[in-house]
């Protein structure tokens, strides 16, 4: 049974603190089809306030996970775009989403856009080219005696 290492702790919390809020997820995930503008964002992310959307927006972009461009001078205006780190989180987000959808059957999980099969995220050794399964976590022995 493998342990969390302080430094994978600490790579978590590092991620957490960039992009750890549920809105921030959000707003990326409204990005993955492609450059959007404030307004569009709005729209596609319901229940985000103004406020709070704008807020997202600059620490993702001081993160280093959107770009912002201009495409209007007066007044400014910025179309917002995921910068390759940015993109890199759509496997979190996938994971999630299929977390969500099995544990409290919300949502649906992302398809294939070729054939409509939903998507599995799974954990991958590039050196063993082995999926690697989930390990037990704490002393409790499997994954579905672990209380939260």
């Amino acid at each position: 049974m493998a342990a969390v290492s302080e430094s994978q702790a600490s790579a978590l919390a590092v991620a957490l603190e960039r992009v750890g809020d549920r809105w921030s997820l959000l707003v990326v995930e409204a990005l993955l089809g492609g450059p959007r503008r404030f307004g569009e964002l709005a729209t596609a992310v319901p229940g985000i306030a103004p406020n709070v959307l704008t807020d997202r927006l600059r620490r993702l972009t001081r993160a280093g996970v959107l770009v912002a461009r201009p495409y209007a001078r007066r007044p400014v205006r910025y179309e917002y775009a995921l910068t390759a780190e940015g993109l890199e989180l759509a496997v979190v987000i996938r994971a999630l989403a299929a977390w969500g959808t099995r544990w409290a059957g919300s949502g649906e999980g992302s398809r294939h856009d070729l054939c409509g099969t939903p998507l599995e995220v799974r954990s991958w050794c590039p050196t063993c080219r082995e999926v690697v399964a989930a390990e037990p976590v704490g002393s409790a022995g499997s994954l579905e005696e672990v209380a939260l």
